[in-house]
């Protein structure tokens, strides 16, 4: 399996001051262009998801997406957007990888896992999760809940994933907390620059 994939980067970034915490440097490398290193050999394509200018992604080569609908609605509006364009782009894939724009160090066998969480536990979604808990934008998706989706965003006040998730039979596929380690704040970013020095 190699799924279209939308790499959510379009939060605010508040315990970063701010920005795009994506673009920020770690070992010589942003964080972004790790993640895409990582997914790309799992992925029939990538978007970028980003409320930013596009104008700094561009250069990835890759397209670049706002949420579908305005107003910094959170990670699940940047699955619907993902969801929508994967349904445009690739009417014959059935399921979207996500991953967040924080996480520089995804394993190779990112989707292979998830997809095996998906059918072993017949779950209608697969998330991956680690010993220090769920990360619930880290996942597969089939991209025919995309009505589902956007109804959910347009009628309720409902932004939480984990919140949406519970409708739905989960499978969590489990990695090691090093694989799944986001960074928040300078001091995450600190941590994470020792260990790729």
């Amino acid at each position: 399996m190699k799924p279209p994939a939308v790499i959510l980067a379009g939060g605010r970034s508040s315990r970063m001051g701010g920005g795009d915490k994506c673009l920020l440097p770690l070992g010589g490398k942003t964080l972004i262009a790790r993640i895409i290193d990582a997914v790309a050999p799992q992925a029939c394509d990538i978007l970028i998801n980003t409320n930013s200018d596009p104008a700094p992604f561009l250069p990835f080569g890759l397209p670049v997406l706002p949420d579908v609908i305005t107003g910094f609605q959170g990670p699940l509006a940047g699955i619907l957007t993902g969801m929508l364009w994967s349904r445009r782009r690739h009417p014959r894939q059935a399921y979207l990888l996500t991953v967040a724009g924080d996480v520089p160090f995804l394993p190779a066998d990112l989707v292979l896992r998830l997809a095996k969480a998906l059918y072993d536990q017949k779950a209608d979604i697969a998330v991956a999760s680690c010993p220090r808990g769920l990360h619930p934008v880290i996942g597969l998706w089939p991209v025919d809940l995309a009505e589902r989706l956007q109804h959910d965003l347009m009628e309720t006040m409902n932004r939480s994933v984990q919140d949406w998730l519970s409708s739905f039979r989960v499978a969590r596929a489990e990695f090691e907390s090093a694989a799944l380690v986001n960074i928040n704040t300078p001091d995450d970013l600190e941590v994470c620059g020792r260990l790729c020095a």
